[in-house]
């Protein structure tokens, strides 16, 4: 388990450092075993398919390659890229450069723009593009969102790329949307009275609506007056939100509510929701009910900016292992840092505050310094290595633990339906020399291993195993099944060393 635990505000130290990839991390698996080591891989899996072309994009890119072969003169970069009409039926005025197309009228633009319609009309000295009924638009512009849009009264100038369609449903990047009012510009879109979701259902398990969405492609999403929804049921609002990871840690996606059952808690419960408080502060609510504890939820409030997050953190914490402590409350501060224009990051990691557990109260002081490197690709191996110093001082005993940790992990991408990882972490700190056992090993020295297999698109089956070294025999042996529902995905895992049973419920990404 991760310091990440510490409400988001600690970053991850200890099992796989500084992950660098270009996806970003959208699923993430609960493991004590290391399977999340093979999260990144799960990621460019998934990524790879929302990234598959339809029939209907792949024709778009092919005509505008095509046009541009056929072309007798070179385009000027500076001016629009030159456009193409269809129709069973074509005017064209040369004095003022207006047109009227009518009949299954095709308008091909070079940059990969297509516009249909069953009568267009515009001007090619103005680049206006006119449809007053129902519209279709296409877009595939390099370096610009993809849009598939379905609408009405349709105003565009391909010259500026800023537009305007009624009453609109489509898909803007991975997000599926519908509005009574689109707006186009080069770097954004704006939707009013509309909805947002990525899941795909015609009647999605969740969706966002608001009375204004801008969608800034690659950056984020910002909302006025939204209502988050579970099917039909409205369950949050909020005045204003702002999704700054549209390929970050969520996906783009808010967090919705996580259910599940496990021998130990029973039923659960669990929910992220935050709020900006402005000048990159930011308030945290981590809701976590169990039916066997009732409410073991924590809060933190953070500043984060420039690799520094530092806040206040209250409440209840759960390791992997299903150990608790509490805060309260705690002062916890991270940093982390590329050395220059190295391969090489550091990091550093701070908190004091009081901790309680097991009926005993104690000032909690640690520090941490953290270095690692780059991870290192070759062929369809990634290898990724890390290591640290750690202190930790307990008022109650007066214990003091310092010392070091080192961890390195060999995940491979073997192909589309296996993947496989193995690791090794060693750490002076351990739960015979600490107070507390939360976030902590009863040996020093790990070895994780295990595979991923995909049975199919809807069907995953993961073995995650932990060997402790120190006194050489077998700490777990975990087994996952992972089922698509569409919108939502059901985890089953089966503890083998302890016989026990944990399913959850959560919508995807998450």
């Amino acid at each position: 388990m991760n310091r990440q635990k510490l409400a988001g505000v600690i970053t991850m130290a200890l099992l796989l450092p500084l992950w660098s990839s270009p996806v970003e991390a959208v699923y993430h698996a609960d493991s004590d075993t290391g399977i999340d080591a093979l999260d990144y891989i799960e990621n460019e899996h998934r990524q790879a398919k929302a990234n598959r072309l339809t029939p209907e994009q792949e024709k778009l890119l092919s005509d505008a390659k095509a046009m541009e072969k056929n072309l007798r003169y070179p385009v000027d970069p500076k001016k629009a890229a030159p456009v193409a009409f269809e129709g069973e039926e074509l005017t064209y005025d040369e004095r003022d450069g207006s047109f009227m197309a009518k009949g299954k009228v095709d308008i091909l633009q070079m940059d990969a723009h297509r516009f249909q319609g069953e009568m267009i009309t515009g001007n090619t000295k103005t680049q206006d593009v006119s449809i007053p009924d129902k519209a279709h638009i296409l877009q595939m512009t390099p370096g610009e969102v993809r849009v598939t849009l379905d609408g009405y009264d349709v105003n565009y100038n391909y010259g500026l790329k800023t537009g305007t369609m009624g009453q609109a449903i489509g898909k803007a990047g991975s997000h599926y949307i519908t509005g009574k009012r689109f707006e186009f510009y080069p770097d954004h879109i704006v939707v009013y009275d509309g909805t947002e979701t990525r899941c795909s259902a015609k009647s999605p398990d969740y969706h966002l609506a608001a009375s204004k969405i801008v969608l800034y492609p690659n950056d984020r999403v910002e909302m006025d007056n939204v209502r988050f929804y579970l099917k039909h049921m409205k369950i949050l609002q909020k005045k204003h939100y702002v999704n700054d990871k549209l390929g970050g840690q969520n996906g783009g996606q808010p967090s919705f509510p996580r259910i599940g059952y496990n021998d130990d808690d029973g039923m659960w419960l669990k929910w992220h929701l935050d709020q900006d408080l402005g000048n990159h502060v930011q308030a945290n609510e981590h809701l976590h009910v169990t039916k066997k504890d009732g409410w073991r939820s924590n809060y933190d409030v953070t500043y984060a900016h420039a690799g520094l997050r530092s806040g206040i953190t209250y409440g209840h914490f759960e390791d992997g292992d299903e150990h608790w402590i509490k805060r309260e409350p705690s002062w916890v501060t991270s940093f982390d840092h590329r050395l220059g224009h190295s391969h090489f990051h550091y990091g550093l990691d701070t908190e004091y505050g009081r901790w309680y557990g097991d009926g005993v109260h104690s000032t909690h002081t640690y520090g941490g310094v953290r270095l690692s490197y780059d991870p290192i690709k070759w062929s369809r191996n990634t290898l990724y290595l890390g290591t640290g110093y750690d202190m930790t001082h307990e008022s109650y005993d007066d214990s003091n633990v310092h010392g070091a940790r080192f961890d390195a992990v060999l995940t491979r991408d073997i192909d589309l339906r296996w993947a496989a990882y193995v690791g090794y972490h060693y750490s002076k700190k351990n739960e015979e020399n600490s107070l507390f056992n939360y976030d902590t090993d009863d040996f020093s020295k790990k070895a994780e291993g295990g595979f991923s297999y995909r049975v199919d698109d809807n069907n995953r089956l993961v073995v995650g195993t932990r060997y402790d070294l120190d006194h050489s025999e077998w700490n777990h042996v975990d087994y996952y099944w992972y089922h698509s529902m569409h919108c939502a995905e059901l985890v089953l895992r089966y503890k083998s060393m302890d016989n026990s049973w944990n399913v959850r419920l959560q919508f995807t990404p998450w």
